[in-house]
């Protein structure tokens, strides 16, 4: 008996929309980064990119626990000496509240080029409207409140 192995071009890609509304970053994030991976379906293997396409509404009435609005930091750095700057979840919900769902995402996807072809497959919108209707998305299972 064989193993199977999953082909590139055998892999049914899917397309699923998650409201953010309410619910929690992190527990959204491993959802989205198991659909992303194709972590969820049976034919999953790590070498080839099994994952669906995951659209996320709503993304700036996403909720956290805790203090983390105030405690949170992210940080960035220019490169130059002194360049380092840095903002708190409330502040980075403020000016790019899509940006806060992606880098949440993105720490639970590999570090290789499969995880930035993952990453891609992503799509972060403020409102609740998204050019992507035309792909009739699916509700995204195992999301809860």
């Amino acid at each position: 008996m064989k193993t199977y192995s999953p082909k590139p071009r055998e892999v049914q890609q899917d397309w699923y929309e998650v409201d953010a509304t309410g619910k929690t970053l992190g527990r959204l994030a491993t959802v989205i980064a198991d659909h992303l991976t194709g972590k969820r379906k049976p034919q999953y293997a790590k070498h080839v990119d099994t994952g669906d396409y995951v659209i996320v509404t709503n993304c700036d009435k996403i909720r956290v626990t805790g203090n983390k609005l105030t405690q949170k930091i992210y940080y960035r750095h220019s490169g130059h000496t002194g360049g380092l700057k840095q903002r708190t979840l409330q502040e980075q919900l403020d000016r790019h509240p899509e940006e806060v769902i992606r880098k949440a995402v993105k720490g639970m996807l590999p570090r290789n080029r499969m995880g930035a072809s993952q990453l891609r497959k992503l799509k972060i919108y403020q409102g609740a409207e998204h050019p992507h209707a035309n792909f009739n998305p699916k509700p995204l299972p195992g999301v809860d409140k």
